[in-house]
């Protein structure tokens, strides 16, 4: 049961049933593809008819098209149905602490083509560079005009009304905007998001169908940690958009220092600065301002390569990550009970090697046996989880219930 908040709403009209019948209709024929109309009027319980009108408003809309025919035991065939992503393109932008990733995809999230840099940690500088790059990168691929959209994804919190970046400690920003001046810059609409729950609308949107629920937590794991967090299927993002912040709580009061200046984070004890110092047995020195003194060039893909070469440090360093990541797990689990975790990054290239050390994490602080039965699922690895939510960002909402309350 959902309150209506009467400080900010949508009043129905004549029309609110049929946009709601049309994102209904759309919705089936996304997750069943290829479809018929007969059978998409069989799972609405609703007449042809009406289904036929909806249809063909979205064929002329361009939204859905229609494709070979289907199997019939009898009678005519029946023509099926398809979603329109193919040549629908968005560009995904992922800024993070270390590197910052753009892809043109297609509105499945199907990659076209990928590159990176540096970050650049001036915001001015970074907008720069990125309006540079992304120019030529729609040029290059005759994309210029077809593109609708850029999703823009940041480690940090972020004011959704305003596309503002309250507070990111890995950059050293706060109340930064560069949604506005990369917007003018390229001449797109751009849509700004945190990372984590950047990748919680990958999962809801373009994840493998049937693979995730409406209550479900994602946990990205990388040069940040933090948490996207979606319950009866709607993204929470909190009062002040500062929800899923989980990276910041406190593990231990006089652990390490964090990079947002606390000491003991979560995020001090499992991101991948923090496996890596593990390993070389050095402390990180988080500066403010997106730097941190780096132990070594050391990667945590080289470090699980050293695991996977018996490297007893780095298998000892790895599985501690591991038990750290389930003790924050078993926190989010009695905290908000989902049916599922997700966890992303660099890290679930060791899952088969932790896989334990994290179970073992969370039924040390699970308070109930059925929490600590919580599935966890690592994200396939060579997926781009950020970038696929930089996509979601810019083709979820053709997707999303219209909001009538």
């Amino acid at each position: 049961m959902r309150k209506i908040d009467t400080r900010d709403f949508q009043r129905a009209t004549r029309t609110t049933s049929r946009d709601i019948n049309r994102r209904i209709v759309l919705n089936l024929v996304r997750d069943h593809q290829p479809v018929s109309r007969a059978d998409i009027a069989r799972r609405m319980d609703i007449g042809r008819g009406v289904v036929t009108s909806i249809i063909q408003e979205l064929i002329d809309e361009g939204t859905i098209y229609e494709g070979a025919t289907g199997h019939a035991a009898r009678g005519r065939r029946p023509t099926m149905l398809y979603v329109r992503t193919q040549d629908r393109l968005v560009v995904a932008i992922d800024v993070r602490f270390s590197r910052t990733y753009i892809m043109l995809s297609d509105f499945a999230g199907t990659q076209i083509a990928l590159e990176s840099f540096d970050t650049l940690y001036d915001p001015s500088t970074l907008v720069a560079h990125l309006v540079e790059r992304v120019t030529r990168l729609l040029a290059v691929h005759g994309a210029t005009g077809r593109c609708e959209g850029i999703g823009l994804v940041v480690p940090g919190m972020v004011d959704r009304n305003s596309g503002r970046v309250l507070m990111s400690p890995q950059l050293g920003w706060r109340d930064v905007d560069i949604r506005d001046e990369l917007a003018s810059g390229i001449g797109l609409p751009v849509l700004i998001e945190n990372a984590p729950m950047a990748c919680a609308l990958a999962q809801m949107w373009l994840g493998q169908r049937g693979n995730s629920s409406d209550n479900f937590v994602y946990v990205t794991v990388s040069d940040g940690v933090g948490a996207g967090i979606v319950l009866n299927g709607q993204l929470i993002r909190g009062d002040t958009n500062s929800a899923g912040e989980f990276g910041h709580n406190p593990l231990d009061p006089d652990g390490p220092q964090c990079l947002c200046g606390a000491h003991g984070c979560w995020e001090a004890y499992t991101s991948n600065q923090a496996t890596i110092s593990r390993y070389l047995g050095r402390e990180l020195v988080p500066l403010w301002g997106g730097a941190v003194h780096q132990p070594s060039t050391l990667t945590i893909d080289d470090l699980i390569a050293r695991a996977r070469s018996h490297d007893a440090r780095a298998s000892s360093a790895i599985e501690a990550t591991g038990h750290y990541l389930g003790i924050g797990i078993g926190g989010i689990v009695n905290a908000l009970n989902p049916s599922q975790v997700f966890v992303g990054g660099e890290i679930t290239g060791a899952w088969d090697m932790i896989e334990g050390a994290v179970r073992e994490g969370i039924l040390e602080r699970a308070l109930t046996r059925a929490a600590a039965a919580t599935p966890v699922i690592p994200e396939q690895m060579g997926g781009y989880p950020r970038l696929r939510g930089a996509t979601a960002l810019i083709a979820a909402p053709h997707f999303a219930a219209p909001r009538v309350a």
